[in-house]
């Protein structure tokens, strides 16, 4: 049976992983670690990992390429909370006799409801008027209404459907593209298809729920920006990398749009001299799209169950490339 010796879980941003899964269940002699800080680039990575036979992922926050885990000698398993990560190299760790093991699914709904507090808070300046009441003021703003407004979705997937059925709750009208878009269920689930360059033309709240691909990487550039209306709100709760983000910054900071409400970056965390943290009509969060107590039980206990399943011999929810 394979020993597990030192395991280390990355990226507890929060410092609960320890309270999501009964951790005392490993093995008496295991060496359990906690990182609660982003590591940094490769060679920090490398550096801090290298004497950890198993290790756990927070999703995508910490990278995993060939380059880093050609340089892990001790790693035997490496666990992803999610059934699959882009961020990791699957094959290379493949190639290197490394098992791969993920966790079921979760985060739809509470991403599709993260998407809607944005949508929310740039609506009715929720944060500003927050600000303002803490400083003394009263109503230094006027919301806009989402009822009877336009909602364009790109991307009607798991994420997407709930987020336009949401819309439609609230009285809008909801339309959506994507480039290989079920129309029969977009007109099942309310929702009229239309080309991309109408919905970025047309709508009020424009709404992004792709995967992270080749194909969608700057799927939203500077010239589908400028087909926006100077007061449509622009959400991104998918990933940074699928709108441009210097086109985005420089729409935002000439008034060519409305505003952006932004959960993911191509960089995480933001680094400290981010322009992200001084740009303008905005509200960011923290890609906190995933992170609610009932994603972190799944995730955390299917990561133990992982280690566990490796331990007895025995590796469950196995990824391939």
């Amino acid at each position: 049976m394979p020993e597990i010796r030192r395991v280390a879980i990355l990226d507890d941003y929060q410092g609960v992983a320890l309270q999501y899964a009964d951790w005392s269940t490993l093995p008496d002699s295991t060496e359990l670690t906690v990182l609660t800080k982003s590591l940094g680039g490769p060679e920090d990575v490398i550096a801090a990992l290298e004497p950890f036979d198993v290790i756990v992922a927070m999703r995508e926050r910490t990278a995993f390429p060939a380059a880093v885990i050609d340089r892990l000698p001790n790693l035997r398993l490496l666990v992803t909370t999610g059934p699959v990560n882009a961020a990791i190299d699957v094959a290379a760790a493949q190639q290197r006799g490394i098992v791969v093991s993920g966790t079921r699914g979760a985060g739809l709904i509470s991403t599709a409801e993260l998407t809607w507090s944005l949508i929310h808070a740039l609506a009715r300046s929720v944060p500003a008027e927050d600000r303002g009441v803490r400083e003394g003021a009263w109503q230094r703003t006027v919301g806009r209404d989402l009822h009877g407004a336009r909602l364009g979705v790109i991307g009607l997937g798991g994420v997407g459907t709930r987020v336009a059925r949401v819309g439609r709750a609230f009285g809008m009208d909801v339309v959506a593209w994507s480039a290989h878009l079920d129309a029969e269920h977009a007109r099942a689930v309310g929702v009229t298809p239309v080309t991309k360059r109408e919905l970025l033309a047309t709508s009020d709240v424009v709404t992004v729920h792709l995967k992270l691909s080749a194909r969608t990487t700057g799927l939203l550039g500077r010239d589908d920006l400028a087909l926006m209306r100077p007061d449509a709100l622009l959400i991104n709760t998918s990933r940074g990398p699928i709108v441009n983000e210097e086109a985005l910054l420089a729409a935002l900071n000439a008034g060519t749009i409305g505003g952006a409400g932004l959960d993911v970056y191509s960089t995480e965390p933001l680094p400290a001299d981010s322009p992200w943290r001084g740009a303008p009509r905005t509200v960011l969060t923290p890609h906190l799209g995933y992170v609610t107590a009932g994603a972190y039980d799944v995730f955390y206990s299917d990561a133990l169950e992982d280690i566990l399943a490796y331990a007895a011999g025995e590796p469950i929810r196995v990824l391939t490339p």
